[in-house]
């Protein structure tokens, strides 16, 4: 769609005078993330590496821990944070620090139980995204779909519900993000954590609040 033939002109740009960095650096950006948004993560993180290697900067460091963290390698994601905060000039230092504490949380998480991973969505996905995702998990793992393998559906169906309930609430996902307990009983990490409420409950009325799909448009630059 638009993402493709944005990254066909944009090459096409570039490849006027590919010496012309100033014209190229941040151009190439822009395909790392138009890659990024089709979830072409081996691509972005191709393309990003041109950008890193060409010359390091705070951004093009930042933008491959993004492509890095989407694409599940979190260790790698947390180095080029890491990175990003060694160079960074000291007007930029607090917030790459803050990029790092995330992506160490998001590493950390990933050892556990992932919210993210588990409704199969990036970190810094939007709501709609979020319960477009969750409808489509949960009518797949509902218990009532899957009669031959109910002990596994129940479980996932569980999952999908309290990753919802947590990502879809902004209060609960800023805590989560920062690697906070969400739930008082919760105690120490994620792991085993049950679920609030009745998942077939919360389910249902989720699935009744209604609402169309809206056409995503993406903002270039």
């Amino acid at each position: 769609g638009e993402y493709k033939e944005a990254i066909g002109l944009w090459w096409g740009a570039m490849n006027v005078d590919i010496e012309h960095l100033a014209f190229v650096r941040p151009t190439l950006l822009k395909v790392v993330r138009a890659h990024l948004a089709l979830k072409e993560y081996a691509k972005a993180e191709e393309e990003c590496m041109k950008h890193v290697n060409n010359q390091e900067s705070v951004e093009g460091l930042h933008l491959l821990g993004e492509v890095q963290s989407s694409a599940e390698k979190y260790q790698e994601s947390l180095r080029s944070y890491q990175r990003a905060l060694e160079i960074a000039p000291d007007d930029q230092k607090q917030h790459c620090k803050r990029k790092v504490e995330e992506a160490q949380v998001a590493l950390k998480q990933s050892k556990e139980k992932n919210y993210y991973k588990i409704l199969s969505v990036p970190r810094n996905a939007q709501l709609k995204e979020i319960k477009k995702s969750y409808r489509e998990l949960a009518l797949q793992w509902h218990p009532d779909k899957n009669t031959d393998n109910k002990e596994k559906a129940e479980q996932m169906f569980q999952d999908i519900s309290e990753a919802y309930e947590v990502l879809s609430d902004k209060e609960l996902r800023e805590k989560y993000d920062r690697g906070e307990p969400v739930f008082e009983n919760q105690g120490g990490g994620q792991q085993g954590q049950r679920h609030h409420m009745n998942p077939n409950q919360f389910f249902h009325q989720n699935f009744h609040q209604g609402g169309g799909q809206r056409q995503h448009h993406f903002r270039w630059g």
